[in-house]
């Protein structure tokens, strides 16, 4: 059995750092046994994970890491990941996760933007950390876990897990408030990749103002997430708001399906599921027993808008009620949502306590109007310092206190606020615009219809014309004519798509996001040219 570490410092004035607020307080507390993290390798109480960290931190500080320099990791939800963002924060450093899922050149654009002297790989990431690692010139020394350091440049040196626990322990360095603590890797609305830079306060902002007011986090919780921790939403659900509390953080490596969240839900009693409509939709249209996720007292769904019939299938048929809601990795967490009780179904919600929103027209002026369409900006605490060495973007984006987010939505009557898509995913038909989330709502309200998404592609005089690309339900046919009528039937007649297009699958982003310039290039290859006419048989498409 792990001996209990000593505590960490009491915070003195000006002292905060999230490793301490997150894991050593609760130490101080007397609930050093209460059960922190549970993955599929290991199980480890607050006491564990405090001297895991305490160890990591000190290989860390070994091979020379210093306050405030980059820490990258690639690795995969597992304890590793967890105590390695962990250690580099409760060392003043900046913890850097990665997506899984880049390539080796893709992964080492981030390493050399960074500037990152140090980078943590998983054993089956190796390969993308050594490709990346070789163009990047500021790299120094390479970890893995699970597998052997070698194949590296000249100059870094490679350094196995197990190094980096030998037994010493470092101390805790005292950071401010506004130390560096966090870097996130978004493409947003530029489309290249920039790091979103977060202090260390960011993290009890959203742990205590989404977490505690708004989901009643308590340490009797269990929190089972879709989204990885490499993403500001995952790390949320996975780290900051069960730890906040004392809770439980159940980790889940392997690629998220209905049938392995399932058994993780029932197997480790899981109470909240964070989850994406892209994971919601498949699950209800799986054959999973209703009863799977009889723990779950709460669900939450980000990322995209949660459609309305996916909210109802999951409250019918799995007793689960989702809160959606809208976060950014520049705001770190979600911070308009639903409530328990209170959700309007195709809403985002109202605002989450700590945030102000606003809704403005083309001159960034406030619009009050109901139902008026406008871009979103938001204020909070949480908001991030701005973006890594990309000075005209931050400008663009970090407005004095507010956020431009890019986003369009209204406000309805009842004072929650709906996404109509990001600004540029807006369209017009016969010179209207048209919100596509709109018809996509209406669309999955079919029983034939498991995902849909509609972009704008450009007919034969260079008119946009929406197009409807459709994923059906298990077992069924799309009948284009007929879900072409079905949108007529309850939409304005201008809203209808003028296309349908079936598709087994939906390109998606690594977030679950679709990618709407994707199929919008897919579909002006396929659907205009005239000397190719495209078959039913060959692209499954019908027109209104």
């Amino acid at each position: 059995m792990t001996a209990t570490p000593p505590s960490a410092p009491e915070p003195s004035d000006g002292f905060f750092n999230t490793t301490d607020y997150l894991v050593y307080r609760h130490l101080r507390e007397g609930n050093g046994a209460n059960t922190a993290v549970v993955s599929p390798s290991r199980t480890l109480s607050y006491a564990d994970l405090a001297g895991d960290i305490r160890q990591v931190a000190a290989g860390l500080r070994r091979i020379g890491v210093r306050p405030e320099e980059r820490v990258l990791l690639c690795m995969p939800d597992e304890v590793e990941l967890f105590t390695g963002i962990l250690a580099a924060m409760y060392l003043g450093a900046v913890a850097v996760p990665c997506s899984t899922m880049l390539t080796g050149p893709e992964l080492g654009t981030l390493v050399a933007d960074s500037r990152a002297r140090v980078v943590l790989g998983g054993g089956e990431f190796a390969d993308q950390v050594r490709a990346a690692v070789a163009d990047a010139p500021d790299v120094r020394h390479v970890v893995l876990a699970g597998a052997e350091p070698f194949g590296l440049p000249d100059g870094v040196s490679g350094h196995a897990w197990t190094e980096l626990r030998g037994g010493e322990e470092a101390e805790l360095y005292p950071t401010w408030a506004d130390s560096p603590a966090l870097w996130l890797y978004t493409s947003g609305t530029t489309g290249k990749p920039k790091a979103a830079m977060h202090r260390h306060v960011d993290i009890r902002f959203v742990a205590e103002n989404y977490g505690q007011q708004v989901l009643g986090m308590t340490p009797e919780d269990r929190c089972l997430s879709v989204a990885k921790l490499f993403f500001a939403y995952g790390i949320g659900n996975s780290m900051f708001f069960p730890l906040s509390v004392g809770a439980t953080a159940l980790l889940e490596p392997s690629r998220p399906s209905p049938v392995l969240f399932a058994e993780r839900a029932a197997a480790e009693r899981a109470t909240v599921l964070f989850g994406t409509p892209s994971f919601f939709g498949p699950l209800l249209a799986s054959d999973v027993a209703d009863e799977a996720f009889s723990t779950v007292r709460q669900g939450v769904s980000a990322g995209e808008a949660l459609p309305p019939r996916m909210f109802h299938g999951m409250l019918e048929r799995f007793g689960i009620e989702v809160l959606d809601g809208i976060g950014s990795t520049e705001m770190l967490h979600i911070f308009i949502s639903n409530r328990a009780g209170q959700v309007h179904p195709g809403s985002s919600g109202t605002p989450v306590p700590g945030y102000s929103v606003e809704i403005r027209d083309e001159q960034g002026r406030p619009i009050e109007d109901v139902d008026e369409p406008g871009e979103l900006y938001v204020r909070g605490e949480s908001a991030a310092t701005g973006y890594w060495c990309r000075a005209t973007t931050t400008r663009q984006v970090f407005l004095g206190e507010w956020l431009r987010t890019g986003d369009t939505y209204v406000r309805n009557a009842d004072g929650t606020l709906t996404c109509l898509g990001r600004a540029n995913d807006m369209l017009k038909a016969g010179g209207i615009w048209v919100s596509p989330s709109e018809v996509e709502n209406r669309l999955l309200e079919h029983p034939d219809v498991a995902e849909v998404v509609v972009v704008a592609v450009p007919d034969s005089d260079e008119l946009d014309k929406p197009v409807a690309c459709v994923v059906a339900a298990p077992g069924v046919n799309v009948d284009a004519d007929a879900l072409i009528g079905w949108c007529r039937e309850g939409l304005a007649s201008f809203k209808r798509p003028r296309a349908v297009v079936e598709m087994t699958e939906l390109p998606k982003t690594a977030t679950g996001k679709i990618r709407r310039n994707v199929l919008r290039d897919q579909l002006r290859t396929e659907l205009l040219p005239e000397s190719r006419v495209a078959t039913k048989e060959e692209t499954n498409v019908g027109t209104a």
